[in-house]
């Protein structure tokens, strides 16, 4: 014969009318031990989220750091390939005049020129040294990411908790 109060009452402990032992304990307690599943995936996709939006923030806080360091070195170059021209322009005028007083004006011409490029290859370096210093590979953010997967990954403890 069947129970008349369903299959989930039919063991041998005693139940009152509106299903609750008579210790006055629900007979289902068993599956409110923890959290459920539902709200664990819901909790990963949750950090999973936040952990993505922290690390594209310090990806672009590193980016943007770089940047100003390029951004300064490249005005620097600038700076020194505008000056450097204006010198030689005027420089090399009084220069060619004093020297062409000695000598022929072509070998005077050649000799102040010669003077400017080697004073431009100085800068072009000190330059060109500038741009190596600079780091356009966000160093924290890749740090940190190769540190994600293994907090995602459950540890033996915490799997067997989840398979209980």
């Amino acid at each position: 014969m069947s129970d008349p109060l369903g299959p989930s009452h039919s063991g041998t402990g005693s139940t009152s009318v509106g299903g609750t032992a008579v210790g006055g304990e629900h007979a289902d307690d068993s599956r409110d031990s923890g959290p459920t599943i539902g709200s664990l995936l819901g909790d990963i996709s949750a950090n999973l989220s936040t952990l993505m939006r922290q690390e594209v923030a310090l990806a672009k806080a590193e980016v943007r750091q770089e940047a100003t360091k390029a951004g300064g070195a490249a005005g620097m170059l600038g700076g020194a390939g505008f000056a450097g021209y204006m010198f030689i322009l005027f420089l090399s005028i009084a220069a060619w005049q004093a020297l062409d007083a000695l000598m022929p004006s072509g070998w005077a011409a050649f000799i102040v020129a010669v003077v400017w490029g080697i004073i431009a290859a100085v800068l072009g370096l000190m330059g060109r040294k500038k741009m190596q210093q600079i780091n356009p590979t966000p160093e924290q953010t890749v740090e940190t990411l190769q540190k994600v997967p293994g907090a995602i990954k459950p540890s033996p403890n915490n799997a067997s908790e989840a398979t209980r």
